[in-house]
């Protein structure tokens, strides 16, 4: 048993289990909106986007995850933007905001001799080294996506089947749209801290695939999800310490394996099932019982 509760004795392991568990609720939440709207690409995208507000951040020396917030926010509104006009297909105006925001990225950190470590923090996160400033940020972060997920439930349901319906029935798919852009905005920037705007797909993507085997309801889905994700959490911070492997790395690849192992799980258990039920349809009925006739002559 101490080799599960030795780690989390000391104050920054405590930290970074408490941050994860954080940015799980968080990914639950959205991830889940991710999965049902087929949105993956727009994470990545947004985490990459990120890049050259950080950037310029380090370079004028303002906060990080400020310089974070307003590119990630940026590239956000400029996909609407685009998509409103109709010139362009959804996934069109993602891929080129895509590469033309990491390609800015790219050329201020070209000019900045003391990027490295930031960069490497910011692509694939640096959880050991949450603050208590940091936490404060990700309850923050998790009030607002609880906020948005709750006040436009209705609207995400119905536009994610039928946009016109929504339409009719006034639940203006415009701007329910713009808000799940946000919760996904929101969820890629909370995160990155714990595992970097690489790695953020797979928080986002695996604990919601996991529990995808067992639930259908959308509030289930998200409760399971955000509890799959602190078990990644829990699971890559001891990997972390035991193994000496990257924090952030080993969290969001505990997730992907607990999506892969729930999915086996469940096709076991659906062929243990229907095996039984082939069993059962294949048992021999009894006859019924032969009802004696008299015979003539009987009294």
């Amino acid at each position: 048993m101490s080799l599960l509760t030795e780690p989390f004795g000391t104050e920054f392991m405590l930290r970074a289990l408490l941050g994860g568990a954080l940015v799980s609720v968080i990914c639950g939440i959205a991830g889940t909106w991710v999965v049902i709207r087929g949105m993956a690409f727009l994470g990545e995208a947004v985490g990459h986007g990120m890049l050259p507000g950080v950037a310029l951040a380090t370079v004028v020396g303002a906060p990080v995850l400020l310089g974070g917030v307003v590119s990630a926010t940026a590239m956000s509104a400029a996909i609407g933007a685009l998509q409103r006009r109709g010139r362009v297909s959804y996934d069109t105006a993602i891929g080129l905001l895509f590469v033309g925001m990491l390609s800015l990225g790219v050329i201020i950190v070209s000019h900045s001799r003391s990027f490295a470590t930031d960069a490497t923090a910011l692509l694939f996160g640096d959880v050991l080294a949450m603050e208590d400033a940091d936490v404060v940020v990700l309850v923050v972060a998790l009030l607002l996506t609880a906020a948005i997920a709750a006040g436009f439930h209705r609207s995400f349901v119905v536009a994610a089947f039928d946009p016109r319906v929504a339409q009719t029935l006034g639940l203006r798919p415009g701007l329910a749209q713009v808000a799940l852009v946000a919760l996904v905005t929101i969820a890629v920037v909370a995160s990155y801290q714990a595992v970097g705007t690489l790695l953020v797909i797979g928080l986002l993507l695996g604990p919601v695939v996991a529990a995808n085997r067992w639930t259908r309801r959308i509030p289930t889905t998200m409760t399971l999800a955000a509890a799959l994700g602190c078990l990644s959490v829990v699971v890559g911070l001891l990997v972390s310490w035991h193994a000496a492997t990257a924090a952030g790395a080993s969290i969001a690849c505990a997730a992907i394996l607990l999506a892969a192992l729930s999915a086996a799980l469940r096709g076991v258990v659906d062929l243990a099932r229907a095996r039984s039920a082939d069993h059962s349809h294949q048992q021999p009925v009894d006859p019924a019982p032969a009802v004696a006739t008299p015979s003539k002559g009987t009294a």
